[in-house]
């Protein structure tokens, strides 16, 4: 018999919840299971055509793809894709992120040291200080770097030439970028939240590289319970693989898939304690709403800042919430998940 190591006190923690969107510590492991070649990039078709013709005409030209930026909730594959891109180039990729540059200073540094065709990827590049972001204006259109020499009456401006690079940002917040650093990217890719379909194909893929068997119908529950996020399906699949192993059964199948899924909390639409914890409190502490956020959060002790931007965006998206003037309500397809009897507004 197995026993859950998944309490309700660690699912209610926003940053360790087995379907969060985020990047916590155990998805480290997920480097091994990143494709390298478009070929091996599973989803996001029509970004996939455009980018083989950009790539393909740039390299016929012997020049730097243009900027980049790659844009769409959190898991959904950017930071891989960029490193797709530069496998693809066959170019050398250097990555940071827009909180680690703190100085325009740090910025010039990676700069200067960017070969001909390299790529710069920077990841969250909606959190770059605005100081900064004006280094990367000339550094993208002109590819050179403008800064003042001296002080006062022997102050003299030096524009410093730049190899042509190629500039991949990411970010989950497209509209929180400036306009005059958005308008600098030739390219704007928005990813797509994956189908099941297209899970089940990660997630078969991905089970071949931790070389453990799963049957088909197991990839396919997994990946309807994902979320449309490749990042939940790797991590569900590695949880449940070691449910299998300690089963001592040679390959993932449905049955196991399912008991797994059901000890770690993880319902057939992909909700988790969490999840559960917020509708229920909305419906039967505040008879569906209208309800405020800082009222919902004292309820269920959740930060209202979890709460708005960890756990309503997917029940949004589920249809299972919406928010009014005053308020978050329940919809009845939240009551009819949840086996309730819809009582109306």
């Amino acid at each position: 018999m197995i026993k859950s190591q998944f309490s309700k006190e660690n699912a209610g923690k926003s940053d360790d919840r087995i379907v969060s969107s985020l990047s916590i510590p155990d998805d480290e492991q997920d480097n091994s299971l990143r494709p390298k070649r478009m070929s091996e990039y599973v989803g996001q078709s029509k970004i996939k055509e455009n980018l083989n013709v950009y790539i393909s005409a740039a390299k016929s030209r012997q020049d730097a793809l243009d900027h980049v930026l790659l844009y769409g909730p959190p898991g959904l594959g950017k930071t891989t894709l960029a490193h797709v891109i530069a496998s693809e180039l066959g170019a050398q990729i250097r990555v940071t992120s827009g909180p680690a540059i703190e100085r325009a200073a740090d910025l010039a540094a990676i700069l200067t040291n960017l070969e001909k065709g390299d790529i710069l990827f920077i990841d969250e590049i909606h959190r770059l200080n605005r100081n900064i972001e004006e280094v990367l204006y000339p550094a993208m259109e002109d590819f050179s770097l403008d800064f003042v020499s001296g002080k006062g009456p022997m102050a003299r401006s030096i524009r410093l030439p730049l190899k042509h690079f190629t500039l991949i940002g990411a970010t989950t917040r497209a509209g929180m970028l400036s306009s005059p650093l958005r308008d600098r990217f030739g390219m704007m890719l928005r990813l797509e939240m994956y189908t099941p379909e297209e899970l089940r194909d990660i997630v078969v893929r991905s089970a071949g590289i931790l070389n453990i068997k799963i049957d088909a119908d197991a990839a396919l529950e997994l990946a309807r319970r994902s979320r449309g996020t490749p990042r939940i399906a790797n991590r569900l699949l590695r949880r449940v693989r070691d449910f299998a192993q300690y089963e001592k059964l040679d390959s993932i199948n449905l049955d196991i898939t399912q008991r797994s899924l059901k000890l770690m909390d993880v319902d057939e639409l992909g909700l988790d304690i969490t999840d559960r914890t917020v509708l229920e409190a909305i419906i039967d502490k505040f008879s569906g709403g209208p309800v405020g956020l800082d009222t919902l959060s004292a309820a269920t002790g959740e930060e209202a800042s979890t709460i708005e931007d960890v756990v309503e965006p997917f029940l949004i998206q589920l249809g299972f919430i919406s928010r009014t003037p005053r308020g978050r309500i329940c919809t009845p397809s939240a009551y009819k998940h949840l086996g309730r009897s819809y009582i109306g507004f």
